[in-house]
C-alpha cells in the first residue's frame, strides 16, 4: 500500500523488541542511576553489560551501504525543499519591505516568516506519531503536492493577509508535514554513524537556503515575481519527486503507538531540559539570518550586494553541518552543539556593530557555520533518549515546542527594531536568548553524563 511500508521479514520485529529492551537498559542508569539502588548492581557493572549487549544491537543497523545513503540523499533533497526553502525567507523580507508590502512595518512582515518557521516544526507532533505507526510515503505525497500548490498561490498574492495565509501558514504547514518524517526516518538506518548521516541530511537545508535566495533575487529581476514563484514551484516539484522515490522505512511500526502526546517522556529530566533549550534557542537563533540583509542596507552596504548575505550565511551553514557530523560521531552531538551554540550567540552580539561589506561577509559565514552546527545535530540527542520505535514521538513533541520559539522570535526582534530604530537592542535580545539556551544544553548534558568528561 502507498500509505504504509511493506511488512518486514519476520526477524525484524524480534530485533526491534530486543533493541527496545537494550535501549531501556542503557538509558535507565544514565538518567536516574536507580538500577544500582533497586537491585544492588552498581552503575559501572550495568554500563559494562549494556555496552556489550548494545554492541550487538548496533550491528543491526546498516550504518552505510547504497540503500541507506540513498535514503540520506532523498532526505537531504527533501530538506532543501522544506527547511532550505523556509530559510530563504530573508530575501522575501527584504523584497516585501521594499515593494509589495512597503506600507507594512518590518515586524508585521516578519510574522509571515516566523509563522513559516513555526509551522515547519509544529506538525512534528502529529507527523511523528504517524511515522511511528508506519506511515511515511502517503503523508510525504500529500505534503509535497500541498507545498507546490501553495508556492504557486503565493505568485498570485497582492495584499498582506494573502501572503500571511499562503506563504506563512500554508507553505509552513506543508513544509512541516514533510520535514518531521524526513528527520525521523534516518534513525532507522544509522546509529554509530548517525552524526555523519544527520550532517549530510541537514546539508540539504543549507544548500536550499543558499541557492534559493540567489535564484529568487535574479529571477525577480529577469521575469518578475509571479514567474519567479512558478519556477520555484517547479524546482520544489522535481526535488520532492526524488525524495519520494528514494526514502523508505526499515524497522516495523511500533506495536503499540500510544497517544499523540505522551507526557511520560517528560519524566526524563534531560529530555525536558533539552526541549526547553530548543525553545529558548529559537527565540533568537534565526534573528540575524532574518534581518542581515536589511541591517546591511541600514548601515550603507550596497543593496545589490546585501541581498546575497542570506546565501553567504547559508553557505557557511553547509560547511558547519558536514564538519559537525564528522565530529559528533567521535565526540558526541551535545559536546559539539554546546560550543557551536555559544559562538552563534557571540556572533549575534557582534552583528549590530559591524558596518562594512567585508565584516558582513566574515560574520555571516561564521554565524552560518555555528548555526549549521547546532541545527544539523538538533535531533541527534533525541535518538538516544529512548527506543528507536518512539523516536518519531520524541522528535515530534520536541519540534512542537521549539515551534513556539520560532513563532515568537522574529516578531519580537522586529518589534524591538521598531521601538529603538536600530539593531543593537535586537542583537542584545537575540544573543542573550542563545546564551540562555547554552546554559540549558549544559544542564541537559550533565544530567545525562553525570560527570565532566565523556561522549554524549
Amino acid at each position: 500500500m502507498l500509505g504504509t511500508d511493506p511488512e518486514p521479514p519476520s526477524s525484524l520485529p524480534e530485533r526491534g523488541d530486543d533493541e527496545k529492551t537494550v535501549r531501556g537498559e542503557q538509558l535507565e542508569p544514565a538518567y536516574g542511576a536507580k538500577k544500582c539502588e533497586e537491585d544492588g548492581v552498581c552503575s559501572d557493572e550495568v554500563q559494562t553489560r549494556d555496552n556489550v549487549v548494545g554492541a550487538s544491537a548496533d550491528d543491526d543497523f546498516p550504518d552505510g551501504g547504497l540503500r541507506a545513503w540513498m535514503v540520506v540523499l532523498g532526505c537531504a533533497l527533501g530538506n532543501a525543499s522544506t527547511f532550505g526553502y523556509v530559510n530563504a525567507w530573508g530575501i522575501f523580507q527584504t523584497y516585501y519591505q521594499q515593494t509589495l508590502l512597503k506600507d507594512s512595518s518590518p515586524s508585521t512582515i516578519a510574522w509571515i516568516g516566523s509563522i513559516q518557521y513555526a509551522f515547519t516544526f509544529m506538525p512534528g507532533l502529529f507527523m511523528g506519531q504517524l511515522f511511528d505507526r508506519g506511515y511515511l510515503k502517503m503523508p510525504l505525497l500529500f505534503s509535497s503536492i500541498g507545498l507546490v500548490v501553495c508556492t504557486l498561490l503565493v505568485a498570485q498574492c497582492k495584499v498582506y493577509w494573502q501572503f500571511l495565509l499562503c506563504q506563512g501558514f500554508a507553505v509552513g504547514l506543508f513544509s512541516g508535514f514533510a520535514f518531521g518524517p524526513l528527520v525521523a526516518v534516518a534513525a532507522h538506518w544509522f546509529r554509530r554513524r548517525k552524526g555523519l548521516a544527520l550532517g549530510f541530511l541537514a546539508l540539504g537545508s543549507s544548500i536550499g537556503g543558499s541557492v534559493f535566495p540567489v535564484a529568487i533575487h535574479n529571477l525577480i529581476g529577469a521575469v518578475g515575481f509571479q514567474w519567479t514563484m512558478r519556477i520555484v514551484a517547479l524546482i520544489l516539484f522535481c526535488l520532492l519527486t526524488v525524495t519520494f522515490l528514494t526514502i523508505e522505512r526499515r524497522l516495523p511500526p511500533k506495536p503499540d503507538p500510544g497517544p499523540i502526546i505522551n507526557v511520560q517522556e517528560f519524566r526524563s529530566v534531560p529530555y525536558t531540559v533539552y526541549c526547553l533549550s530548543g525553545f529558548v534557542t529559537f527565540l533568537g537563533l534565526y534573528t540575524m539570518l532574518t534581518y542581515i540583509n536589511v541591517s546591511a542596507e541600514f548601515v550603507g552596504v550596497d543593496p545589490n550586494f546585501a541581498v546575497y548575505l542570506v546565501s553567504i550565511a547559508n553557505a557557511g551553514s553547509a560547511a558547519g553541518r558536514v564538519l559537525t557530523g564528522l565530529l559528533a560521531d567521535r565526540y558526541g552531538p551535545l559536546n559539539i552543539m554546546i560550543p557551536a551554540t555559544l559562538f552563534a550567540g557571540v556572533t549575534t552580539y557582534i552583528w549590530p556593530f559591524i558596518t562594512t561589506k567585508g565584516a558582513y561577509i566574515v560574520l555571516g559565514l561564521a554565524n552560518g557555520i555555528f548555526i549549521g552546527s547546532y541545527a544539523s545535530m538538533l535531533t541527534a540527542p533525541l535518538w538516544g533518549m529512548g527506543s528507536t520505535h518512539t523516536v518519531g514521538l520524541r522528535v515530534g513533541m520536541f519540534f512542537s515546542i521549539i515551534a513556539l520559539g520560532a513563532l515568537a522570535g522574529p516578531p519580537i526582534s522586529g518589534a524591538i527594531n521598531d521601538a529603538t530604530g536600530g539593531y543593537k537592542a535586537v542583537g542584545y535580545y537575540a544573543g542573550t536568548s542563545i546564551m540562555c539556551a547554552v546554559a540549558c544544553l549544559i544542564v541537559s548534558r550533565q544530567l545525562i553524563l553525570r560527570r565532566i568528561w565523556g561522549k554524549v
